[in-house]
């Protein structure tokens, strides 16, 4: 996750942009949180995520101390647990949404995407990345040798998330993709890794426990994508995308808008 928000955050240094309030959506332990501090320092920063263990993470994780806290300095720094598709912000409330490894763990993106719209402040900007379908791969062909339960994460395509940002009303989305692969010298580390990702959210996956045969049957078909030098690969698809919103051109009574900043001007600022 770290090396992903990395290359994300690289994206960051061509743009000119200077946010007096970030959201970071699937702010897991709050480490994009902190780097933001940096990047931004005085930018009010908030994270949301669904479950309240990482929240609580990422609340500690942003406690400030030393002098700035004693002269109550410090930009303001929150966390809130939340669902993705109902973000309990006010509209144009942020002028970035920052999303690193999280849209994928929501069934409905098409719900979540417009809610990100609707908080973002017109010409603010919205920089995310997620799993892409290739996403392990090779784990779920080794569970399809198993049997016909889905056990894998199966993420949405990039060209669909661009097509979602495009009716939630982003001005010219951009997506683009990359692959990363992970060797591993045995099925066991494979298996112990995917476990710490918690790469199932899936509501129709086997209740009860594997079982040793299964296990066993997992493992072996594993052994059997073994490459030439040894390893057994892993494949993982990273999608990124980001888009600006645009003003709105008509009202609700379906009049035209025209911002006095925009009057002579032959594009949208940024």
């Amino acid at each position: 996750m770290r090396e992903v928000a990395s290359r994300l955050a690289s994206r960051l240094d061509y743009i000119k942009l200077k946010p007096r309030r970030v959201l970071d959506a699937g702010c897991g332990t709050g480490g994009d949180l902190l780097s933001f501090g940096e990047r931004y320092p005085e930018a009010y920063r908030v994270g949301l995520d669904a479950s309240f263990g990482m929240a609580k993470t990422a609340a500690a994780a942003g406690a400030t101390t030393g002098w700035r806290r004693l002269l109550r300095s410090a930009p303001p720094y929150g966390v809130v647990q939340a669902d993705f598709s109902a973000l309990p912000f006010a509209p144009r409330t942020f002028d970035l949404v920052w999303s690193n490894l999280a849209l994928h763990w929501y069934r409905e993106p098409h719900r979540v995407i417009p809610e990100w719209h609707r908080v973002l402040s017109t010409d603010g900007l919205l920089m995310f990345s997620a799993y892409g379908p290739d996403t392990l791969r090779e784990l779920r062909a080794a569970w399809a040798e198993v049997d016909d339960v889905p056990h894998v994460l199966e993420p949405t395509d990039m060209h669909d998330l661009g097509d979602m940002m495009v009716a939630s009303g982003f001005d010219t989305p951009v997506t683009d993709m990359e692959r990363l692969t992970l060797t591993f010298e045995s099925p066991d580390t494979l298996l112990r890794d995917v476990r710490l990702l918690g790469v199932n959210p899936r509501p129709e996956r086997r209740g009860g426990l594997t079982g040793r045969a299964r296990h066993a049957a997992l493992r072996a078909a594993l052994e059997r994508q073994r490459r030439e030098d040894g390893t057994i690969a892993l494949t993982f698809e990273l999608v990124y995308g980001h888009a600006w919103k645009i003003p709105e051109k008509t009202d609700a009574a379906g009049n035209a808008i025209v911002r006095l900043q925009d009057i002579g001007r032959g594009g949208r600022p940024r």
